[in-house]
């Protein structure tokens, strides 16, 4: 690759992450960011710098994060807490991961095409809505996969199958769920003619879905089980739903429609690459992520503002480009090249330069526009239109009330709180700490619910205050209630940050 080139995608690349960092920073500067998911992965990271396991109190006493979900790669951010110990760090990082994916995105795209549409699809992928959505979520585990999905890629396309099951190998360390994105790698190499590889990765995806689902989560799991079964509308359990999906095709098909969020959900993703990835075979890499969302029974994790979406964004992405790629050497317009060459001279037609560009440009025109009209998909629009350059009034308040909480305490806070609190008190939400040993409680009245698995209303909150006893510190700044009682610090609270 040329210096020059180099240069270009090394700009893109760090205009994407100064804009990113922005947000993700704002965010957490004006107590946007939350215990869910800031606040947990910030305790379970931290635990994991100071060589402990990764109790975390967000989730409720000696809960232990593999007992919820199944990610041990997190744990490789472990040594950027020896670096800055903030939980901003983790910010830090998923950025340069996001950012990262544009790396193998872009030498795919320059393979097939050459630097100009390769240099475009990878600013569409780093500005596209989904990668927006994780960041505006602060961190999730799936961050990790982004880049390891686009590598993937990568190395079917450069026909090192072996290496594609290494990187396939990676993922199961992701999240439980990514077995199943194994299969679907299995069967993208069963099209490309390596079927040892392709029994390979299909064996590695059953064994990872049950070491992860069947052993390592039950055996942490508060409940001894894997909770997480919410596919009810396919049936009871695992072995239901696969029967309503092989003997009701109909009935699991249109349940990806039934709703106006779901039919959102397949437009803005489809209709920036210009529903092209449905044509070829790296859209089965995407669909177990999809599927299950969509089949999910939760409303919630339908929207397109979730963290989900960015593990799709470069499969989809490049997915749309091999559909391309094909258009143009069907049209005999554009033979192979050796990698590393691009085209030049007659073979450089309108045709083709067109059908090279149609979905960089499809996604670049998608997230410019939607960032600058749209911040509910695209919540960059906050940033680049400067509204949360400034701290409001209630973000003044949240770091009035956070900065009289002492080191070492037991706290409950409020979510947009909590976040604040992991890097030097033992903090929770409310309810979801032993009673006997909390010493300081931050309630926002303004919210629905306190946050957590099993939240507790303003009012539910405010009783349960009453009844142990706690006596206000502060009253509604804002809607911020400090409130506190005294008791000597509990062991398990000032020894939970030491290693």
């Amino acid at each position: 690759m040329p210096l020059r080139h180099q240069l270009h995608l090394g700009l893109v690349m760090a205009a994407a992450a100064a804009l990113s960092l922005t947000h993700s920073l704002l965010r957490f500067r004006n107590f946007e960011a939350k215990g869910y998911d800031l606040g947990i992965f910030d305790q379970a990271v931290r635990q994991y710098s100071l060589f402990n396991a990764p109790i975390v109190p967000i989730k409720g006493e000696d809960f232990h994060l593999l007992g919820d979900h199944f990610h041990p790669i997190i744990a490789l951010f472990a040594p950027l807490y020896w670096l800055w110990d903030d939980p901003r760090v983790l910010n830090v990082g998923m950025v340069l991961l996001l950012v990262s994916a544009a790396i193998p995105v872009y030498l795919v795209i320059r393979g097939w095409f050459s630097h100009g549409p390769a240099l475009m699809g990878a600013a569409g992928l780093l500005l596209f809505w989904p990668f927006q959505a994780l960041v505006n979520w602060d961190f999730h585990e799936i961050a990790f996969g982004v880049p390891l999905v686009a590598w993937i890629i990568w190395a079917v396309e450069r026909r090192r199958f072996a290496y594609a099951v290494s990187l396939g190998a990676l993922l199961l360390l992701v999240r439980e769920d990514m077995g199943a994105t194994l299969l679907a790698l299995s069967a993208v190499l069963l099209i490309r003619g390596a079927w040892k590889c392709a029994l390979a990765t299909a064996a590695l995806g059953l064994l990872g879905l049950w070491f992860a689902v069947g052993v390592v989560i039950p055996h942490f799991a508060p409940a001894g089980e894997f909770q997480y079964w919410e596919y009810t509308a396919l049936g009871a359990g695992a072995t239901a739903a696969l029967l309503t999906i092989v003997t009701q095709p109909w009935q699991a098909v249109a349940a990806l429609f039934d709703h106006p969020l779901k039919v959102g959900l397949w437009l803005l993703h489809l209709l920036p690459t210009l529903m092209l990835p449905l044509l070829s075979p790296y859209v089965l890499l995407g669909l177990p992520v999809l599927l299950s969302r969509l089949w999910n029974d939760r409303l919630n994790v339908w929207a397109p503002v979730y963290q989900y979406d960015a593990i799709l964004a470069p499969i989809f992405l490049l997915a749309a480009m091999d559909v391309a790629r094909r258009i143009v050497h069907q049209r005999q317009l554009l033979p192979p090249v050796p990698w590393g060459n691009t085209y030049r001279g007659p073979r450089r037609t309108s045709y083709r330069a067109a059908v090279a560009y149609a979905v960089p440009a499809a996604m670049c025109a998608a997230a410019v526009v939607g960032t600058l009209a749209f911040p509910q998909v695209f919540p960059f629009h906050h940033t680049v239109t400067g509204q949360n350059w400034s701290m409001g009034e209630r973000a003044l308040a949240h770091q009035r009330v956070v900065e009289m909480v002492p080191d070492d305490a037991c706290v409950e806070a409020a979510d947009t709180a909590v976040p604040h609190l992991t890097d030097r008190t033992y903090a929770g939400l409310n309810g979801t700490t032993a009673e006997e040993d909390l010493q300081w409680l931050i309630i926002d009245d303004r919210v629905q619910e306190l946050g957590g698995s099993s939240p507790l209303s303003p009012d539910e909150a405010f009783d349960r205050a009453e009844r142990l006893g706690f006596e206000p510190v502060v009253e509604d700044d804002e809607g911020l209630w400090l409130l506190r009682r005294d008791l000597p610090a509990a062991d398990k609270c000032s020894d939970y940050l030491e290693r």
